[in-house]
């Protein structure tokens, strides 16, 4: 290959780059809905993943970390993408776990039953609280809310009798994640009220 061919060959971005962009638009994000967007713009940042696809979104701020704004707001995304895509799953995950995570269900505040059309409408007023409101608050109920599905993602395996094999140790896995992420998510919350998530 001579250096001209070499040189046509997109690579990534530089990761100083990356991170700088990833801090750039999660805080545009922000600023936009803090300066009295209206509800129409509110809406349409929102529903940000469903115009601009979950790609865009993850190339921009899914390697970030956890204690970082783009980290968290990924979170946040990622958690209404998935709703969105599961809202049965999730639904009957999060009515299980809410009974042995009481306290982090009312966190999360959703209304029993939680419906699939209530866990859409948790996700929204979540990420919509994150964008115009109190971000610490949005990632403390979205802390609660992966925490309580998670505990119900782990009783179920335990209800449907799943002690070994790769079905269980799939379950236990996801519920795992669930649950770290919930901590990073809490973490988070504490960073944005001491001013320090950025």
């Amino acid at each position: 290959m001579d250096p001209a061919q070499a040189d046509r060959i997109v690579g990534r971005a530089d990761p100083a780059m990356r991170e700088a962009a990833a801090h750039r638009t999660a805080s545009a994000v922000l600023r936009r809905g803090h300066d009295g967007a209206d509800a129409a713009e509110v809406d349409r940042l929102v529903r940000l993943v469903e115009t601009e696809g979950i790609e865009v979104v993850a190339e921009l701020w899914a390697d970030s970390g956890a204690d970082t704004l783009p980290g968290a707001l990924w979170r946040l995304y990622a958690l209404r993408e998935w709703i969105r895509r599961s809202p049965v799953e999730i639904a009957q995950h999060f009515a299980l776990g809410s009974r042995r995570a009481q306290v982090a269900g009312v966190v999360a505040g959703a209304a029993e039953p939680p419906t699939p059309d209530e866990m859409r409408r948790v996700a929204d007023a979540v990420l919509a609280g994150a964008i115009t409101a109190d971000l610490d608050v949005a990632l403390d109920r979205a802390s609660a809310f992966y925490r309580v599905v998670g505990t119900g993602m782990a009783l179920d395996a335990d209800l449907q009798d799943l002690p070994h094999g790769d079905e269980a140790a799939h379950a236990t896995r996801r519920a795992n994640n669930l649950v770290r992420t919930a901590d990073e998510l809490r973490d988070a919350a504490r960073r944005a009220r001491a001013g320090t998530l950025e």
